[in-house]
C-alpha cells in the first residue's frame, strides 16, 4: 500500500508517498481503509520539525483522516464497513491505518469522506477551547481570527452551534467571504479590526476572542468585554505574543491557553465524548466544514506547500480512494 513519509525535515520538500506493508492491527485496535485525509497545520509542522511531537525519522504523516472500518474487534462499538472519521497525532497518512477506538468517531450518512476528514482535529479542538477553556454560554459574542481558515470556520461553527454571535477577522474580502458562508455572522479586516469590533458591538466588546493566529493580542484585549476570556490556540503567524497583565487586572479579563491534544490524551474518552457533543451539530448542519481545495495524494507536497504559502482556504483534503 501507499503511505506519506516525512524523509527529511526540510518542510513540503520532505515528503515523499512511498510502498510500505499493510499494517496489523494490535489487540484492540481496528483497520480503517482511508478515503481521505485532511492538510492541517500540525503536519507542516511536523516536516519542519518545529511541532511539540518530534517522531524519528522516517514517519508517517496525517493527523486527520475517514473512511470505512476494515476490521474492527466487537469491543470497540464499531463493525467493518462502519464509516468513520478518525484523528491521530500522526500516521493517518496511509491508504490502511491501524488506530485504537479511542480516536474513532463514527460519520453520519450524510457526511461525505471529504468533510469526514475535515471533522476531528479542528472540530474538537474549537469544542473543548470555547466549551471547556472559554465557558461560553448561549447569546455571547465570539471574536474569531483567522476565521476562514480550517480551526476559524471550527470555531465560528461550533460557536454558532452554542447559540453564540460570531465575528471573523480576516485578511481580504475573499476570505471574509469565506467566513460568512461557514456562518460568520459579521466579519472584519485584520488591519483596524478594533474599530471595527467596537462599531459591531456599540462598544460593549466581545465576550471570547479565539486567536490562532499569535503575534500582537493587545488590540484583542481591548476587544473583550468585562468579564471576557481570550483564547490562545496557536501561532500560525510564527510570532508568540507577550502579555503586560496589567491590562487583564483593569478589565478583569483572562488569557487562557488551549492545548486540547495535551488534555485529550490524559482522559480517556474525552474525544468521544466531545464527538457526542458535536453530533447534534453535524446533524442540524451548523457543523459542515468548508472544503477547499482538493488533492491527489501524489500531490500532498503542494497541499503542504499552499497551506505554508497561506494559499488555503477552509479545509484542504487529499484523497486516496
Amino acid at each position: 500500500m501507499r503511505a506519506v513519509h516525512v524523509v527529511s525535515l526540510e518542510g513540503p520538500g520532505g515528503v515523499q508517498v512511498v510502498d510500505v506493508p499493510e499494517p496489523t492491527a494490535a489487540d484492540g485496535q481496528l483497520l480503517v481503509d482511508v478515503h481521505a485525509l485532511g492538510v492541517s497545520w500540525p503536519d507542516l509542522l511536523q516536516t519542519r520539525g518545529e511541532y511539540q511531537l518530534k517522531p524519528e525519522l522516517p514517519f508517517c504523516l496525517g493527523v486527520d483522516f475517514a473512511g470505512t472500518v476494515r476490521q474492527a474487534p466487537p469491543e470497540s462499538g464499531f463493525a467493518g464497513g462502519d464509516r468513520v472519521a478518525c484523528c491521530l497525532p500522526y500516521g493517518g497518512g496511509a491508504e490502511t491505518v491501524a488506530v485504537d477506538p479511542e480516536a474513532v468517531f463514527p460519520l453520519p450518512d450524510a457526511v461525505s469522506f471529504d468533510k469526514g476528514a475535515a471533522l476531528p482535529m479542528n472540530y474538537l479542538t474549537a469544542q473543548f477551547a470555547l466549551a471547556t477553556r472559554g465557558g461560553l454560554r448561549k447569546g455571547e459574542t465570539v471574536l474569531v481570527h483567522g476565521a476562514a481558515g480550517g480551526l476559524g470556520t471550527a470555531s465560528i461553527q461550533v460557536a454558532k452551534g452554542y447559540g453564540a454571535r460570531t465575528i471573523g477577522v480576516v485578511s481580504t474580502q475573499e476570505k471574509a467571504e469565506v467566513a460568512r458562508a461557514a456562518g460568520a455572522d459579521e466579519t472584519v479586516l485584520r488591519d483596524g479590526f478594533l474599530a471595527g469590533v467596537r462599531e459591531l458591538t456599540g462598544g460593549s466588546g466581545v465576550d471570547v476572542v479565539v486567536d490562532v493566529v499569535g503575534g500582537d493580542v493587545t488590540d484583542s484585549l481591548r476587544s473583550l468585554a468585562p468579564l471576557g476570556r481570550l483564547l490562545v490556540l496557536g501561532f500560525t503567524s510564527g510570532t508568540i505574543p507577550q502579555v503586560k497583565v496589567n491590562r487583564l487586572l483593569l478589565g478583569n479579563t483572562d488569557v487562557r491557553g488551549v492545548g486540547w491534544g495535551a488534555h485529550a490524551s490524559t482522559e480517556p474518552g474525552f474525544m468521544r465524548r466531545q464527538w457526542e457533543e458535536l453530533l447534534p451539530m453535524i446533524r442540524s448542519g451548523v457543523v459542515d466544514p468548508p472544503v477547499g481545495a482538493t488533492y491527489s495524494l501524489d500531490d500532498i507536497g503542494q497541499a503542504l506547500t499552499d497551506m505554508e504559502e497561506r494559499r488555503t482556504l477552509g479545509k484542504s483534503v487529499v484523497r486516496l480512494r
